[in-house]
């Protein structure tokens, strides 16, 4: 006998809401996804500025990323966002003995780990006793267990430390990685959490950390792809609507308070924030709710140079020996006709989020030119930043104990949200997984059939 079709109200269209949404969809529920802004995305979208199609900020996934990469088939997007053949990230250290230098760090198509051991090999930023130490310090971290729960204690910096990292070896590689999947520097980012994104990135399978990104505007995938995938699963998506209380009705119900009136629903996924969760919890649904107050959230600055010639003859590269973090042509993507449209990613960037855009300005613009000599000819068209102040939880030593499972102490009541107990970092990878998990719980529940998209991660 089928099973009736049960009610759902998922809260938060960000990637985790969506995933959530659609898994509850698929298994036969009706659903209805609430969210406060006009349009889908979270944190990955786009916005139009004059003639540009802007993301907020770069976006990139990995090979490993199997949870991503399964939302992009489900929303019909993977052409639009493909991956490397082989990983290949070209690192220009301006700062290098005898004028700039550029490395690159590649993976041959050897097992592991053999197939990093030519690309470090030829890595010229670290000298040849450094890269003998990262390699012994590679194999160790394959023996940890990124869910033991002694390596949320520690700090990278001190484990680094330990194997014989040199300052130049973190800058140069670990760092270089680590920023930009942890978004925090070695000393503040939780050792579970660095171990489980270098584990799985490069130490799992040889493909693992091919790299991929978006070559259309995040909101066409995030948005526009993901609203019609709902459509078609016959979700029942409501913009702006900001949840303003969440209980139970008088028959034991769900009951969920929004711009367009109360609904009422066996299943309730709260896929937003940890300090919007945290006020719409109700009491009881944790045993201590506070603590989702004290996982902090980190920054990320991307700062946009539109330039009336072309500058940079690669998609993106890496830089050492400056302020410069990463650097992606978004030319095509956002729309440019003439000229070359750069956008710089920087993260861990607590110390300038707030710096005035005349500052950014004449710290950037110097720095683009020291990397990109065709630059020091080119005229800026626009410069403009972006700033996600809350961009990700902040991976700090202590973190694991304070994420917390999907499923809450209120039967029907589950949280979503890359800031839950995924074991991933705050990437698009792990909000895919929270609303995994946060469906699966729903379902398995609800006594309903189904089976997870992930055999690996079921």
């Amino acid at each position: 006998m089928t099973p009736a079709p049960g009610r759902a109200v998922v809260v938060g269209g960000g990637i985790a809401g969506v995933t959530a949404a659609l898994r509850l969809a698929d298994a036969g529920m009706r659903v209805t996804l609430l969210e406060g802004r006009p349009r889908l995305g979270g944190l990955a979208f786009s916005f139009r500025r004059g003639d540009l199609t802007v993301d907020n900020g770069q976006h990139v996934y990995l090979r490993c990323c199997t949870a991503y990469r399964w939302f992009l088939e489900r929303v019909g997007a993977t052409d639009l966002a493909p991956l490397q053949d082989r990983l290949d990230v070209p690192v220009l250290d301006v700062a290098a003995p005898g004028g700039p230098r550029l490395g690159r760090i590649r993976r041959g198509g050897l097992p592991v780990p053999l197939h990093l051991a030519g690309g470090l090999a030829r890595y010229p930023h670290l000298s040849l006793a450094e890269r003998a130490r990262v390699a012994r310090a590679a194999l160790a971290l394959k023996k940890l267990d990124p869910a033991d729960p002694a390596l949320d204690g520690i700090d990278f910096a001190t484990w680094l430390g330990r194997h014989g990292q040199s300052p130049r070896a973190v800058a140069a590689l670990w760092d270089l990685v680590g920023v930009a999947t942890l978004n925090a520097r070695a000393p503040q980012a939780s050792m579970a959490l660095a171990a489980m994104v270098f584990r799985t990135g490069l130490l799992s399978e040889p493909g693992a950390a091919d790299i991929g990104w978006a070559r259309v505007p995040l909101g066409d995938v995030h948005d526009t792809l993901a609203r019609k995938a709902l459509d078609e699963a016959g979700v029942a998506t409501e913009l702006s609507a900001r949840v303003r209380h969440i209980g139970r009705g008088e028959d034991g119900r769900w009951r969920v308070d929004a711009g367009s009136g109360p609904l009422e629903a066996d299943t309730v996924v709260l896929a937003v924030a940890q300090r919007e969760a945290h006020a719409l919890l109700p009491s009881g649904a944790l045993d201590d709710p506070d603590r989702l107050l004290d996982i902090t959230t980190a920054p990320i600055l991307n700062v946009h140079v539109l330039y009336d010639r072309k500058v940079l003859r690669r998609p993106f590269f890496a830089a050492l020996g400056t302020p410069v973090q990463w650097v992606f042509d978004r030319t095509e993507a956002a729309g440019v006709r003439q000229g070359q449209y750069l956008a710089l990613s920087q993260s861990a960037v607590q110390d300038e989020i707030d710096d005035p855009v005349a500052a950014l300005r004449e710290r950037y613009l110097p720095e683009l030119e020291r990397l990109l000599p065709a630059a020091r000819g080119a005229r800026v068209l626009d410069f403009f930043v972006t700033r996600e102040r809350n961009a990700t939880f902040a991976p700090a030593p202590g973190v694991g104990r304070l994420r917390p499972q999907a499923r809450t102490r209120a039967p029907g009541l589950y949280l979503a949200g890359a800031w839950t107990a995924t074991g991933w970092p705050a990437t698009m990878e792990g909000a895919v997984r929270s609303g995994f998990g946060a469906a699966d719980a729903a379902l398995s529940t609800l006594g309903r059939r189904h089976e997870h998209p992930l055999q690996e991660a079921a």
